[in-house]
């Protein structure tokens, strides 16, 4: 008779996030309760391959603090499925219900974020952490997420959006902006792709680092204040964590200040507002949470202005997992632990699966 609970991480990805992905997976696999859970640790090497590791090899080979990543014959992957000719290797969503009772995709960025893989494990018919499909796409899209946040009447900084296909009218954006500016891909995360432009001569290079990575970007004002974060669990009816604060030591926090540079940024956990403030916070947090139907978790990133007002600048529907990262930093500051934490993403992803089987759609609801 089955007692422990079949996870399985999914991680790596062909994002430009893939290391940060595999250091996340690591943290998660390593606050498991190896009495509850039975680990499969699956990543997804940069060409799109699955592969099915064993636990104690992939985190005998993360021993060291670095930004891993790899590839079929790397010594510090063992792949179970490397030495298998390519004619007997079979994979559906229906490998996946046969051997797995939940997924933790732990995938940042695109192809991993944006509802791509939760629509495939939906396919599969199987409970996953983290919002939907429908969820994950529209959050990963900043100007998609800024539009909703926007029309539900919710503060969010000046933006606009172009397409690799618009002409660019350099003049005409920075009469709509004040310098500096930030240029940033629609879908992407951890910074990537980001630039802060100073002049109008930085703004067409940083068009075009932009759209090395989407077709669409965005354009957005620069806001000087703090920058506060805010953790969100729950389905239905979503708490949310004590704020936290970034003071980035860089220009910005970008990808080197978040993963490259040990001084990239100083963390106040939680953050040094009054009791109004932090009300607003997760009021606002969870507001926008629910406008754009996310159940699990998300992390909600703020700008707080001079003035005292508050700005949504995006929700981060996988946020990282690292030993370090803020969602679960700001969980542990409200009294969550890490491993528990996990414990309550498990139990809602179970939760909101039979849920959602509960509804005639389903052919077998509850299979």
């Amino acid at each position: 008779m089955q007692t422990k609970i079949r996870l399985g991480v999914l991680f790596g990805g062909q994002s430009a996030e893939h290391e940060v992905s595999i250091k996340s997976a690591k943290s998660v696999i390593e606050n498991l309760d190896p009495e509850k859970y039975d680990i499969f640790p699956i990543g997804i090497d940069k060409k799109g391959s699955w592969h099915f590791l064993k636990a104690e090899p992939f985190l005998l080979a993360l021993k060291n603090n670095f930004l891993p990543t790899f590839r079929k014959n790397d010594p510090h992957f063992p792949l179970l499925l490397q030495k298998v000719p390519a004619k007997e290797i079979f994979f559906s969503p229906c490998t996946l219900k046969a051997s797995l009772d939940v997924i933790f995709p732990v995938l940042h960025g695109p192809f991993g974020e944006d509802g791509t893989v939760q629509g495939l494990v939906e396919l599969a018919n199987l409970p996953y952490i983290g919002p939907d499909h429908l969820s994950s796409a529209i959050c990963m899209d900043k100007g998609i997420m800024k539009e909703i946040l926007k029309g539900q009447g919710l503060p969010t900084p000046h933006y606009l959006v172009l397409h690799c296909s618009d002409p660019i009218d350099e003049q005409g954006i920075i009469e709509a902006f004040t310098l500096p500016l930030f240029v940033k891909p629609a879908q992407m995360g951890s910074s990537v792709g980001i630039t802060k432009v100073h002049t109008q001569e930085e703004l067409l290079p940083a068009i075009k680092e932009a759209f090395k990575y989407d077709e669409r970007l965005l354009i957005e004002e620069f806001i000087e204040g703090r920058e506060i974060e805010c953790s969100i669990l729950g389905n239905e009816d979503p708490k949310a964590s004590l704020p936290g604060e970034i003071i980035p030591t860089h220009e910005f926090y970008s990808y080197e200040a978040k993963y490259l540079d040990e001084k990239g940024a100083h963390f106040v956990i939680p953050a040094n507002l009054d009791a109004q403030k932090i009300k607003e916070v997760k009021y606002l947090a969870i507001k926008a949470f629910k406008a754009l139907r996310c159940e699990g978790m998300a992390r909600v990133d703020f700008f707080l202005k001079k003035d005292g007002s508050l700005l949504l600048n995006e929700l981060n529907t996988i946020p990282g997992f690292t030993s370090i990262s803020l969602y679960p930093k700001l969980w542990e500051a409200s009294g969550i632990s890490y491993p528990r934490l996990i414990d309550r993403l498990i139990e809602l992803s179970i939760e909101r699966y039979k849920r959602k089987k509960s509804f005639r759609k389903y052919i077998n609801p509850l299979y």
